[in-house]
């Protein structure tokens, strides 16, 4: 997931920017947690490193496959990223009350909630969840957050101590190499 929210960017240079791809998944509050780290990122380096959501729902919370599809459909509506950071924000509410909420959130947004009720039912984003649920797992993704940049994982899940500035000295280091 992409959009130009606040927290993530790509890059509208001839080089394409470095991408941060951020394994998330909408009920853990590590990732809650992570979303500083992103802000500070975003900051530091905007549109010349690229954040992107990608989605790797854990089994042992009930609602975060539909969260990961909600994301998808909040996207497609131009504000993924905001939408990202409210569900986390309300991620012990989420377990609680599931899709309801999720359709909440939206309409909170100004998005068109009646189509995240449809999406949600029709599954339209299914292939991308599993996707890249897939490709987490076989880059060896376990638990969330976690970050890969330039082909390194860093598993955000076990401590967020010391990520964000291994992410900054390999963001810097590609990008004197695009100079």
């Amino acid at each position: 997931m992409n959009d130009s929210s606040p927290a993530s960017a790509a890059s509208s240079g001839s080089v394409p920017a470095p991408v941060l791809d951020v394994w998330c998944e909408l009920q853990c509050t590590d990732c809650r947690t992570a979303l500083t780290d992103l802000h500070i990122l975003r900051e530091r380096f905007g549109d010349r490193l690229e954040l992107r959501l990608r989605h790797f729902p854990l089994e042992k919370h009930r609602h975060s496959f539909a969260a990961a599809q909600a994301a998808e459909e909040a996207a497609e509506q131009g504000k993924g990223w905001e939408y990202v950071e409210a569900v986390l924000g309300r991620a012990e509410e989420l377990d609680r009350r599931g899709e309801a909420l999720l359709v909440e959130v939206a309409a909170g947004l100004g998005l068109d909630a009646e189509e995240f009720d449809t999406a949600l039912i029709d599954g339209r984003h299914i292939l991308i969840v599993d996707a890249d649920q897939a490709e987490g797992k076989a880059i060896g993704v376990t638990g969330t957050p976690t970050y890969v940049i330039d082909g390194e994982r860093l598993d955000g899940g076990k401590s967020q101590e010391g990520l964000r500035a291994r992410i900054e000295e390999i963001a810097d280091r590609l990008l004197a190499g695009q100079g």
